[in-house]
């Protein structure tokens, strides 16, 4: 415990002591981490295809969305306030400078994506839709006021806000580069799934989930708050377990899927 305290002294600003919420919100992140091993065990969200393959008569009774037009709505809110927060909260020097326009182009290649990329079949459940929607807007109105609350604070020892542009753009350059090839396997009329091919797909399962993973962390080397710690860890444990049921879900449907594929990180997991 204490080596840890030491690593994060040195790479991210003390928590905000006047602000309950942040502080509160960084434990749930860390507790929502738990949420990987249940994907990874089969015990998937809604909008899910692993979920709906086994997916319970009583869901048949809830208002559905087209995936389209539920996506559209999940990413939308957390995308104008990334725009709004331009104006509404003050800038924090160069990180702030720099989270703010990542967030916002990051949604805005979200919305881009299920525009003209994306092809969906099936729909998503009002309330799972809600509760996503909910989820993508804390996530990023907290990282942008907990980086205000660094105001006055002196910058941690270790600079890693320039690695974290870095690690960003990477991230956003691989994640649209694999959902193109995702979304290319597919023709107008085809909703069958096949195995992916080119990329990084000869050597993981997801690598959009790989560079999704690189998005958040390059969005919490450059703010360095403990929050945007939190949530990034949460999200790579969650994305952890999805890529690995998705791995395992394409061994048993194709019996010609390669063995040696991992599942997120190259010659690792």
């Amino acid at each position: 415990m204490a080596i840890l305290v030491s690593i994060l002294s040195r790479v991210a600003f003390p928590p905000p002591v006047t602000c309950l919420l942040v502080r509160v919100m960084s434990v749930a992140f860390l507790l929502f981490s738990v949420t990987g091993v249940f994907e990874g065990l089969g015990k998937n969200f809604q909008y899910s295809k692993f979920f709906n393959l086994n997916v319970h008569k009583s869901t048949s009774k809830q208002i559905r969305l087209s995936s389209r037009i539920a996506m559209l709505i999940v990413y939308t809110p957390a995308f104008l306030y990334a725009i709004a927060s331009f104006w509404q909260l003050p800038n924090v020097g160069l990180r702030s400078l720099l989270v703010k326009p990542a967030l916002t182009l990051h949604f805005f290649k979200r919305i881009l994506e299920v525009l003209f990329v994306h092809k969906y079949s099936g729909g998503m459940a009002v309330d799972t839709v809600i509760i996503i929607t909910l989820g993508y807007f804390t996530t990023t109105s907290i990282t942008i006021y907990a980086l205000s609350l660094t105001q006055g604070f002196p910058e941690p020892p270790v600079d890693l806000k320039y690695p974290g542009v870095v690690l960003f753009l990477v991230g956003i350059v691989g994640n649209f580069y694999h959902h193109h090839l995702l979304s290319s396997l597919r023709t107008k009329n085809d909703n069958g799934y096949k195995v992916p091919k080119g990329g990084l797909f000869g050597l993981v399962t997801c690598p959009h989930y790989f560079f999704e993973i690189l998005i958040f962390l390059g969005i919490s080397f450059i703010s360095q708050t403990l929050y945007t710690f939190a949530s990034t860890i949460s999200t790579i444990c969650y994305l952890m377990g999805r890529s690995y049921a998705t791995r395992r879900w394409y061994l048993t449907k194709f019996d010609d899927f390669p063995k040696d594929v991992k599942a997120i990180i190259p010659y690792v997991f």
